[in-house]
């Protein structure tokens, strides 16, 4: 069979046990207010998690990775609505779905805007026309750099910058990130930065033992500051380097044959990934599942990992393939791949 055949034998199997599971249990069929529902109910957790720290009734350890996980829910919603699987003839209850995900998860691009690049990105999946995963350093060897930008979006972009010397390019990214963080994205991303340097100051002043009397007007803004960070900030930054990790590390990019979904990503699901995993809701092991059959809402390609995981291994889709982190996530050895590319 070729990879053509292949990928449509998996899309034949993988839409046929979404139809039986609808079959079998008939509340799938309500996917509007399945939708709806896990949205009030992500959303109800992180309210709640975020009240008790308020209250002093959760440490800061404990409500972090809360709201992250309920947040991770949000993240999976967007990318459902983004394909249009909730109100598609309800716009005004599509439309609001969309502004409350974006809300629950600031630190991410206008879901609007990112849905024109999640749709190039199914186009052009693993190739340099795919800005999406490219904004995620997918592709890039692993190092510091890599690992800072992986979970500081403001960051990225700086790295992202820096790496051209031509100065309209770097004016048109900037303008063009501005534009799509604009405004939550770049609310989040300030709050972190002032969190982080106002803490910083301090740390530093009292190692040389001179400490920075501050106002009562700026210890009141860095008592907001640290609230929200807590219960909104932080709580997505963990979110966003998990998921960044491991989406970034299951698609495979730059020798990536154009169409050619078997290359596109892999089944990532080692052990030592779990803690990842939990906090973008198993993404590195259904995200593959996707691909073939974009229709599916998350919920349902959890329900459907056995039979897909099986049917996608039989046809060659690789599991577990660790050694694309040392490949810059390369679907073949990185010097063949490059000496390719320069012929």
């Amino acid at each position: 069979m070729t990879d053509s055949q292949k990928t449509e034998h998996i899309k034949r199997v993988i839409t046929a046990e979404g139809v039986a599971l609808r079959k079998r249990y008939s509340i799938l069929n309500h996917q509007n207010t399945i939708g709806a529902f896990i949205l009030a109910f992500a959303l109800l957790g992180m309210g709640t998690t975020a009240y008790f720290y308020i209250a002093h009734q959760l440490s800061v350890w404990l409500t972090i990775p809360l709201i992250a996980f309920f947040a991770s829910l949000t993240h999976e919603l967007e990318h459902d609505l983004i394909h249009w699987m909730y109100f598609r003839k309800k716009p005004w209850a599509h439309h609001l779905m969309m502004a409350l995900v974006w809300l629950a998860r600031p630190s991410t691009i206008n879901p609007w805007a990112r849905r024109e690049l999640h749709f190039n990105h199914h186009k052009t999946s693993g190739t340099e026309s795919d800005i999406e995963e490219r904004s995620l350093w997918n592709g890039e060897r692993w190092g510091i750099r890599r690992l800072l930008a992986t979970g500081d979006n403001g960051l990225a972009v700086f790295f992202r910058v820096l790496a051209f010397d031509d100065a309209e390019t770097r004016k048109r990214i900037i303008k063009r990130s501005l534009a799509a963080y604009f405004p939550l994205g770049l609310i989040h991303w300030s709050l972190w930065y002032v969190f982080l340097g106002l803490h910083a100051l301090n740390a530093i002043s009292s190692f040389v033992d001179a400490p920075i009397v501050w106002s009562a007007t700026t210890l009141q803004f860095m008592h907001i500051v640290n609230i929200l960070t807590a219960v909104w900030i932080a709580p997505n930054v963990l979110r966003t380097f998990c998921l960044h990790f491991v989406t970034s590390n299951m698609h495979y990019y730059g020798d990536v044959e154009l169409g050619n979904v078997i290359q596109q990503t892999q089944v990532l699901t080692p052990w030592w990934m779990m803690p990842f995993q939990l906090f973008c809701f198993n993404f590195g092991s259904t995200h593959a599942i996707h691909h073939f059959v974009v229709k599916e809402p998350f919920y349902l390609r959890q329900m459907t990992v056995p039979v897909a995981h099986k049917v996608m291994r039989d046809m060659g889709v690789r599991f577990n393939d660790v050694g694309s982190f040392k490949r810059a996530n390369r679907w073949n050895d990185l010097k063949i791949s490059q000496q390719v590319q320069q012929q």
